[in-house]
Order: structure tokens, then sequence, then C-alpha cells
């Protein structure tokens, strides 16, 4: 990272000192000057925060503070020195995501306060050109471990901003006492007035729409020594809250909240802000994340087979992991998961003999695991296994010697500071075997696929497999995935397992063939499991297979072309010098719009889609140009490819 002194002719900010040394204002601007965040205090010595965009409100005055148990550093709050902004500048590479290679720049300006008994807080804001993150510093050194007790940041919104947020289900709730997770459904364009009550608050991160524009609320830069944070559950005229994990979302006796000796830096609190378009193509998310451990040059994503998605608990047999095998490497993909009980169904000795079958077949293994401890009632196997280090280095020294690619753990305690700690533990332990990680039952990944390189994707989402348990989910699903490019997977990899052509069991399907093609590309995740089975796939026209078996598994860039949140998305995304066009509708009625392709240059591509019968997929060309007419069917969808040796000759 590199931070460069801002030379006085291209300063970006303002400086006004009134009479009332507790008035001063800071105006800071990104390098565009298209966002403008105000720092001041209070005449009481309480540090706010403002946010614009055009000079245009995006948030009103909002509250900054945090509370230790030895000092309350969020009132009686004094400005010591506000140091120069300096330009901030970063570029790294990510295995998987959005985009491969990615450069964060924003000018970044440190507050340095004190409280009236000296404490210090430093108070760092960051603006770039799609956004406003800002960080707690308590500089100060202590042997001694200071216990959080509150955090005053707030996010007041216009009257006017409306909503899309998913409520955190409550601790010690659901099948098997499993919750809490990020697996309900989305209050959708609710206004700020309108709030309900959420008992234990809204998942991050969370949607805006406001008169200066969308606005992505979420928090990355998790070091493992500080619990993960929601919006609490009530909102007051606009204005929500930090909230907290509830008091059961704790490893094994573990801490809830942040616990240690100082220094100690909070995440950051980030804002995304512009367009739908800067939304989804932003990086904030990895930008303000912690640097990779290790270059993990051995990380590979891809496609994977796997059976429990239709076929549940008693496909966890030898003999259906082999058709799997069989399915996976038919199509190209790297890996198969093989799902719970496989311990007990297969055991060790036969998943050994299967991971070398599947070696021969170029196909890599991943094993599912359950992560629980006591904190809920699950049974299902391999359990109890990674709870300590040595459990863990002892289980994964012997998949690394069977040849197994990967691990899923599932059903996690939630975000207390020690569940944090463990994910990292896991993650870092993996590492050392060369083993990926898939995490389910859990939180939002905050950025830690930068952090770790192994770490592929995690559920925290109301995935495919709702959808097979509980037509509710299905009646909600075209809306619900049509808005998770826009939320839940803007930066963080979702496993939602997407895909499927037959009928689901006991389900009443309502997207088309044509809705299920395009979500491979519209959402990212570095392991994409593909619910469909292989006698389902059989039943597909080949050039729908022949597009699957081609579909890249890292991305160079992405583009949203059009949407709306929850009701329609289309996404191009380049890999390579190949161009993937991808589209959903989720409403009732067909849509007609027009895209702008120029960007891709002219080229001849194919586009799959559906025709009248919703089951029924059909294959045309089409030129790219500046205005590509495309017609979407109600809950259909279309998927297109642009090769790069495609050109169109003159």
């Amino acid at each position: 990272m590199k931070k460069i002194l801002i030379p006085a002719l291209m300063l970006t900010y303002l400086l006004v000192i009134t009479a009332c040394e507790h008035n001063t204002r800071y105006t800071l601007q990104s390098p565009d000057g298209t966002l403008s965040v105000v720092f001041s205090l209070t005449e009481t010595g309480e540090a706010r925060y403002a946010l614009s965009r055009n000079q245009v409100t995006v948030l009103n005055t909002s509250e900054l503070g945090i509370v230790l148990d030895d000092r309350d550093l969020s009132t009686d709050l004094e400005l010591l020195s506000a140091s120069n902004p300096t330009l901030v500048h970063t570029e790294y590479e990510l295995r998987q995501g959005k985009r491969r290679r990615n450069t964060y720049t924003a000018v970044e300006q440190v507050f340095h306060l004190q409280n009236n008994a000296g404490n210090k807080l430093d108070i760092a804001f960051r603006v770039s050109n799609d956004g406003v993150a800002f960080q707690y510093r308590l500089p100060e050194q202590t042997t001694v471990a200071r216990a959080f007790q509150a955090e005053t940041t707030s996010f007041s919104f216009t009257h006017g901003a409306r909503a899309w947020l998913q409520p955190v289900a409550v601790a010690q709730t659901g099948w098997m006492n499993t919750n809490p997770s990020y697996e309900e459904h989305y209050h959708m364009d609710v206004p700020v007035t309108d709030i309900p009550g959420s008992e234990a608050g809204w998942v991050f991160p969370a949607l805006f729409n406001t008169e200066g524009g969308w606005a992505l609320i979420t928090e990355a830069g998790m070091d493992g020594r500080y619990h993960a944070s929601r919006l609490q559950g009530k909102a007051t005229s606009g204005e929500f809250r930090i909230g907290y994990p509830m008091d059961a979302e704790r490893y094994i006796d573990g801490a809830l909240l942040a616990e240690s000796p100082l220094p100690l830096k909070s995440p950051w609190r980030i804002i995304a802000v512009g367009g739908l378009d800067t939304i989804v193509e932003s990086t904030l998310g990895t930008d303000l994340a912690e640097p990779a451990i290790a270059p993990m040059d051995w990380v590979k994503p891809g496609i994977a087979s796997w059976s429990w998605a239709l076929l549940k608990d008693d496909s966890v047999n030898y003999a259906t992991q082999v058709r799997f095998i069989d399915y996976a490497s038919s199509m190209g993909w790297p890996y198969v998961l093989v799902d719970v009980n496989w311990d007990q169904n297969i055991g060790y000795e036969k998943m050994s003999a299967l991971a070398d079958y599947a070696a021969q077949k170029n196909v890599g293994l991943l094993l599912w695991y359950n992560s629980s401890g006591s904190w809920n009632k699950t049974e299902y196997t391999p359990k109890g296994k990674l709870l300590t280090r040595a459990q863990r280095c002892a289980e994964f020294a012997r998949l690394q010697e069977m040849g197994i690619a990967g691990i899923k753990v599932d059903f996690f305690a939630g975000d207390g500071v020690s569940v944090i700690d463990y994910y990292r533990q896991i993650l870092s332990d993996a590492a050392d075997y060369q083993l990926l990680v898939n995490f389910h039952g859990a939180t939002l990944p905050r950025g830690l696929h930068r952090t770790f390189p192994n770490f592929m994707t995690a559920e925290a989402v109301h995935g495919f497999e709702m959808i097979t348990f509980m037509q509710d989910s299905a009646d909600k699903a075209a809306a619900h995935m049509a808005m998770l490019p826009f939320i839940r997977n803007a930066f963080d990899p979702m496993d939602f397992t997407p895909t499927v052509f037959s009928e689901i069991p006991n389900i009443n399907r309502h997207t088309s063939n044509g809705f299920e093609l395009a979500l491979p590309v519209l959402f990212l995740s570095g392991l994409q499991h593909i619910a469909e089975t292989d006698q389902g796939m059989a039943g597909v026209p080949q050039f729908v297979r022949d597009y699957l078996q081609d579909i890249p598994a890292v991305w160079d860039e992405s583009r949203l072309l059009s949407g709306y949140p929850g009701k329609y998305a289309v996404i191009a995304r380049r890999s390579g010098g190949d161009w993937y066009v991808s589209g959903i509708n989720a409403t009732s009625e067909q849509r007609n719009i027009q895209l702008d392709l120029s960007f891709i240059g002219a080229r001849l591509g194919s586009v799959i889609s559906d025709s009248d019968d919703a089951r029924t997929l059909v294959r045309n060309e089409l030129e790219s140009g500046a205005s590509v007419k495309v017609s979407m069917n109600a809950n259909g969808g279309f998927a297109m490819v642009f090769p790069a040796d495609s050109l169109v000759k003159n």
C-alpha cells in the first residue's frame, strides 16, 4: 500500500475552523470530487460525519464513537490534530471474484482525538470514487485486555430513502438450534421510516436507495480480534445503528465481543455509493480487507457436481459418488462435493479409493464437515474433528495424504469474536495442507477470500437448498435471486448452488430454464456447485452442456448492463478475451431491453434463451453492437457468449 501526500494545489478537502473549537469541520472529497464526507465535533465533543454525492445528501449527520470497559470515546472528545490528506493506492490480485486484478485509490485523513481523561482515539476516513470507509483506531499500549462495550456508529438516511434488508435469524432457533444464519428472505424496497423491528438485527450488506444515489453498507478488515457487526433491529426516523451478535453466538466458552490489549483497530465500516453499476462493480469489500497471508498459487477455482442438492442424504454412498465423479469429468468440471455422513456411509478407506478414482478423471473431491461443538444439536458427521488446532492438523494431514482437494464446513455459531477467530483458524490451518474451504451455515465472509485465497465461498444466503425444502421459497425465488448481485454477492463469494433444469421433488419451480442457465455467470463463487444431476443434465440440449462445460472460474472484468434489485439483472463478465453476458427477469411480465454491447467490439456470438415453453431452450447467433435487443420472458433469462476469436469481418 502506498500513501502519498497530496500537493497543496490538489487538495480536495476544505478546513473550516469556527470560533468554537468543538465546531471544527473538515470536508474530505473523493479523487474525482463526486463524494464528500464532512467530519465534525458537536459542542459536547461528540464526533459526527455526513455524506453526499454530487452535493446531494446520502447520509444526514450521523454518529461516531466507541466505548470500552475503562473509557468512553463517544463524548467529551477534543480534536488534537488532523493528518494531512494522503492518497492511498493499492494494487492486488484475487484468486476469484468479479475482477482478477484490482486497484484501490482513495484520499485518507485521520482525526486524532482524546476524551477528558486523556484516552486517545483515531478515526480514519478514506474516500474513493466508489464509496467511503472509516475505521476506529485505539493507539495506546496496554498489557491488560480491554473489553468492547458499545459502538455509537449510525447511518442516518433522509426520510425518502428506501431499504433492502435481511433480518438476522435469532440465535438458538431453527432446525436443531442451528441459527443464527444469514439465510432469511429480504425485506425489499421498504421506506426507511417504516422498517419493521428485527429481534437480532439486520445483516450486512444492507442496501439503500437515496436521493444522492445507492448506498451499500458492510464491513471488512476482520483480523480475528473483533466481532462481526450488523445493523440494530430498530431504526428511528431512518437512522440505523451498528448492532452486535447475540449472547449465544460464541465458540465453546469463548468471548462474544472484542476483548484485547491495545492497540486495537475496528473493521472498516464501508459505504459504497453511486449508481447501481457502481455497487455491482465496486471492490471495496476486498480493497479494505487484509492482504493475502500467502499467494497460494495452488488454489484453483472451478465448478463442482453435487449429488445432495436434489438427491439429499441417501445419495451419499460410494456408487452414487462414482456417478457424480464421472458426471464432473464428462463436463470438464474439476470438483465433486461429497456431503454429510460420508465418514459413516463411505468411510475413510473407501473415500481414499474414491479420491484415487477421481484423480484418474482429473477431478478433486471436496468433503463435508460439521463445525459444531456444543452450540447446536446437529448430529451429522464428521463432527467435532475441527475444534482444536491439534484435531484440525491431524484431520487435514490425513485428507492431504488421501488426495482430498478441500472441505465444506457447516453449522457455525454466529458472529461472536471467538467464532470469527475460529473461521480464521480453520482457513489458516487448511492452507497449510493445501485444502480449499467452503463455509456453510455461516456468516458473511467480509473480504476473507482476499486474506485467505484458499477460502473459496460461503453460503450466508437463502440458497437453492431452501427452495427444495419449502414451496414458499420457490415462490419467492426469482425476485430473491434477482436481488442478490446487488447485495449479498456484491463483494463476497456466495455458494447459492445454482442451476436446475429438472423438476424439484414436491416443489413447483417457477423459474425458466433460461433463468437457471444464467445463474452461474450472474452469481460469483470460487466453487460453483451446480445443483442439476447427471441424469437431468443428460436431458438438456448439447449446446447447453457445451455452454456449462466452458464457463470460466475466474473473471477479469465485470459490468452491470441493466437491472434493478428484485426485478431483473443483466451482467457482463470477461475472462481473458471472452465475454459472457447473462440476464434474468424476476417479474411476471416479459421484459424487453436494449443492451449496449459496443464495449465487446464487433463480434459474432450466441445466445441461449427460453422458447415459449419455460422448459425449452433455444440457441441463436447474434452480433454485438451499441443496441442489441433482448427479450426475457416472465421469470425467464438468457446466457450469451462472445468468444475472443469471433470478430466480425467487414
